[in-house]
Order: C-alpha cells, then sequence, then structure tokens
C-alpha cells in the first residue's frame, strides 16, 4: 500500500501556483483530499451546502458509500485554502465546490489530471516522487496513517475514512510496525500458577544436555518347562 512520506506531501502541495485561480483551485482540492482521506467520488462531490465555517475551522459534510454522511471537522490550513477558491471560484449553475475551467462540476478523471500534473512538479522539489504510482487512493491512505499515529486508535481511522467496521481499517496496521509493538507492550499476560517436571521428562532432559538414562522394562522370567495355560 502507497503513502507519501512528509517531504513528499508538502511538495506536492506547494506544486499548484497559488497566484492562478486555476492553482487555487488545485491546492484547496488537494489540501481537502490530503486533510480528510477523502475518496474522489467523495472529494468532487462536495457541494456549496456541504461547508460549515466556523472561525478558522471548516465542518465538511462527507457523502461516503451506501449514501453514509459523515461530518467531519478539517483544520485552519484547509479552512483558508477552501476560502481561498471560493473567492475566485465565480459563480457557477452547478452546486458542487470544485469546477474546472468551463465552470462544470469536478469529474473523477479530472481531479486525477490535476494530480498528475503536480506530481509533475512537485518531483523538481522531492526527486522521489518520480517512481510513485500516485492516485487518489494514496492520498488517502497518506492521511490515514497521519491519524493513527496522532490518536493511536484504529477505531478514530475508521470513523474518519468512513469505513463500515475496524476491520478494513486494520490493514494500516501493517503500515506502521511501531503501532504493533505499542500494542504487544500494553498486553498484561495473565499471571500462571508456577510449577515443574519432578522427574523431568526425556524432552526437559535432552534440551538441557543431560544424557537420557534408559530404563528396560524386566518381564519375570519363566522357569523351563513351565508353560502359559
Amino acid at each position: 500500500m502507497q503513502h507519501l512520506t512528509d517531504d513528499e506531501e508538502r511538495a506536492l502541495l506547494d506544486a499548484p501556483d497559488p497566484t492562478t485561480r486555476m492553482g487555487i483551485r488545485d491546492r484547496a482540492m488537494l489540501d481537502v483530499a490530503l486533510a480528510g482521506g477523502l475518496r474522489v467520488s467523495e472529494l468532487v462531490g462536495i457541494r456549496m451546502d456541504d461547508l460549515r465555517f466556523d472561525g478558522p475551522y471548516v465542518d465538511v459534510v462527507i457523502r461516503g458509500k451506501g449514501r453514509k454522511e459523515r461530518q467531519l471537522r478539517l483544520w485552519k490550513r484547509v479552512g483558508n485554502s477552501i476560502r481561498a477558491w471560493l473567492a475566485v471560484r465565480e459563480t457557477t449553475a452547478v452546486p458542487e465546490v470544485f469546477v474546472n475551467a468551463q465552470g462544470r462540476h469536478m469529474t473523477r478523471a479530472g481531479f486525477e489530471y490535476v494530480l498528475d500534473r503536480c506530481k509533475a512538479i512537485a518531483v523538481r522539489q522531492c526527486p522521489s516522487l518520480a517512481g510513485r504510482q500516485l492516485s487518489p487512493h494514496v492520498l488517502r491512505h497518506t492521511c490515514a496513517l497521519r491519524v493513527l499515529k496522532a490518536t493511536g486508535d484504529i477505531r478514530q481511522v475508521a470513523l474518519w475514512l468512513g469505513h463500515a467496521s475496524t476491520t478494513t481499517s486494520e490493514i494500516y496496521l501493517e503500515l506502521d510496525p511501531l503501532e504493533k509493538l505499542q500494542a504487544v507492550a500494553g498486553v498484561i499476560p495473565p499471571s500462571l500458577r508456577p510449577g515443574k517436571f519432578s522427574p523431568p521428562d526425556r524432552l526437559i532432559a535432552s534440551l538441557r544436555g543431560k544424557p537420557i538414562m534408559r530404563t528396560e522394562s524386566r518381564r519375570p522370567r519363566r522357569e523351563a518347562g513351565h508353560s502359559s495355560a
């Protein structure tokens, strides 16, 4: 499962030109995708009435799979990116927040094109991106790991990403061995009653490197000429 390092994420967010209308839009989309861990369909489906600004923060209603909704409160940087885009978005006939250059709603393919273009620019700042297969799901995985490291709780990851259960989210534990070590360290095994073998059996004796004394059973000798009935 691919995910971005901190340097790669920073380079990707710095790729859009913040002095142009499309650059402001691209920065906002990348910010929301990385902060919210959204599926591409969730990202392009955000509507104007799904946004609620509360001081420096922004609350976003996300429509996930199976028509399930969740609300995410995103931090100040993301709120500022969205505000900057809304200031230059202009009035359009579509309700979606993110629109293309023609004023129509952004499609899945459209965002993937934006992502490829930003990656080509970000490679100049962070060469490790050159060999990466960058997709919207890579941004989602990156967010999931950030939430896991920040909270240490796989349930929070499931809630943030909109997973139906924590079973789907447990795959992220495979990417962070430290989480496994912390989980193991937090387990207190039950105390058991001490005991020992007396005398030691053949396995214990062999493990200790001691010679195993074989005792052959002796059958009583039959007297000559005596036969059993």
